[in-house]
């Protein structure tokens, strides 16, 4: 089940303003805390937090609503970010590398999805086999991609670490598979 919040919305309603930027510490702390506020009070799984119809995301806010929330999600969520443009995206990227973060984001017109932050070229590669074949377990990717079992295990510990897929009794799979 996936939990949809759209930031702007989110932004208007916690400050008060007509405005649609995500500027300074203080505001990306006060949206922050709106949305784990939200995510607590739901059963979702997944949580999409929308962009669309945010203007401006500063590095400051990109710290707060975004790092700080993955530093600490609720507990059994997974968050996908979307409707991001591609200076949002830069602002986010930059934060998430600068900590050692990972996000998953989505194109909202073409529905691709892949990691963002620190996320190397293997945990890209096993990332995008996952969300290509679906769930499987280590030794299966192992197989197809031709590594050691060890290594595609690490890799797989990592992405899930990260947050960026589920493992289940030995089975890896991205959130975004039911």
């Amino acid at each position: 089940m996936m939990h949809h919040i759209q930031v702007e919305r989110v932004l208007r309603e916690t400050l008060q303003t007509p405005y649609r930027d995500l500027v300074t510490r203080p505001t990306g702390r006060a949206v922050r805390c709106s949305i784990q506020t939200a995510i607590a009070g739901g059963q979702a799984t997944l949580t999409c937090l929308d962009f669309s119809s945010v203007g401006l995301v500063d590095f400051s806010c990109a710290d707060e609503v975004v790092a700080k929330l993955l530093i600490d999600p609720p507990e059994g969520t997974f968050v996908l970010l979307q409707g991001l443009t591609d200076e949002q995206l830069v602002a986010i990227e930059y934060v998430l590398d600068r900590q050692a973060l990972a996000a998953l984001v989505r194109d909202i017109d073409t529905g691709r999805a892949w990691p963002v932050g620190r996320v190397g070229a293997d945990l890209q590669t096993a990332f995008a086999h996952l969300l290509r074949v679906g769930p499987s377990t280590a030794a299966a990717l192992a197989e197809h991609l031709g590594w050691g079992a060890a290594h595609t295990e690490d890799v797989l510990e990592g992405l899930a670490r990260l947050r960026l897929i589920r493992s289940d009794d030995g089975c890896y799979a991205t959130p975004l598979v039911a």
